[in-house]
């Protein structure tokens, strides 16, 4: 019996890469023998009804076109309900997909991925009644997230490149409380990331070596340094070399709440609303193909 998939596609999502990919995923699905119906977004409102409306139709399986914005989106959805789902990368940083092993830039690899039916589960962080797939970032990260988005110009991550220069120019270090699960730190920090993987931002191992599936958060801080170590610290992310730097503090737990007055906490790249926030693990939320 030939298995059910929905293809979700956010047409927009990657300046249009999702609707330009969508055709030939949508026929290597079909070309394998799995019956393939297309829903396609016309406003990230769509996600979520689309989602659910996936979940009630007796699908066997959900496979999203899109960047790590719709896979939040769908995840509120598909949390806990048992539904495999596959990611088809179409973003401008899938971070989502890089942490869950799923190929990128190779839309017929990640597509092979649902075919082939192998499925893992995987946490999912949850604070303020949301499920978070990435990063929690509540900082100098989150304020230049905030002036980005706030951006026309320039497209993709060039965008949080001059952001970064833009946020550092005028940028003091934070007064924060960490408590992770009952122990309290009071410090000044730079910024404080919480994910349940390593990567936010295209791709920046913010909490590096961190197990999507090892049902703890992964706690980074990064204590006060002048604008310029923290300029030099940026581009060590991309490799998760800034682990060992004097500055960098990584703590674990299953519960984390993040306090500083004035800052508002941003997450899987989306504003989650001010501090303080109190963020918590949901083991094996999701099912993923892999």
């Amino acid at each position: 019996m030939s298995r059910r998939i929905a293809l979700v596609v956010n047409p927009s999502s990657g300046r249009g890469r999702g609707a330009r990919i969508a055709p030939s995923v949508r026929e290597r699905l079909a070309g394998a023998g799995l019956t393939v119906d297309v829903h396609t977004t016309t406003c990230s409102d769509d996600v979520g009804r689309i989602a659910a409306e996936v979940v009630e139709s007796g699908a066997d399986a959900v496979a999203l076109i899109g960047g790590d914005g719709t896979i939040h989106l769908g995840a509120q959805v598909l949390a806990n309900s048992g539904m495999p789902f596959g990611v088809i990368p179409a973003g401008t940083g899938n971070d989502f997909a890089r942490g869950i092993g799923v190929p990128l830039g190779d839309p017929a690899a990640a597509a092979d991925l649902v075919i082939g039916g192998r499925t893992r589960t995987i946490d999912l962080a949850a604070a303020k009644d949301v499920f978070i797939t990435t990063v929690v970032a509540g900082g100098f990260d989150s304020l230049v997230n905030k002036r980005a988005n706030a951006m026309s110009w320039p497209k993709g991550s060039s965008r949080y490149t001059l952001a970064t220069f833009a946020e550092l120019r005028t940028f003091t270090p934070l007064e924060y409380v960490v408590t992770v699960d009952g122990e309290s730190i009071e410090t000044a920090a730079m910024l404080v990331a919480v994910g349940t993987g390593p990567t936010y931002g295209g791709g920046l191992q913010i909490c590096a070596g961190a197990e999507i599936d090892d049902g703890l958060l992964d706690v980074t801080i990064i204590k006060p340094v002048s604008r310029l170590t923290l300029l030099q610290l940026f581009p060590k992310l991309s490799k998760g070399t800034h682990v060992g730097h004097p500055a960098v503090h990584a703590l674990r737990g299953r519960s984390v709440r993040i306090e500083s007055p004035g800052i508002t906490a941003y997450a899987d790249g989306e504003p989650l609303g001010p501090l303080p926030v109190e963020i918590g693990i949901a083991p094996g939320a999701l099912t993923v193909f892999h």
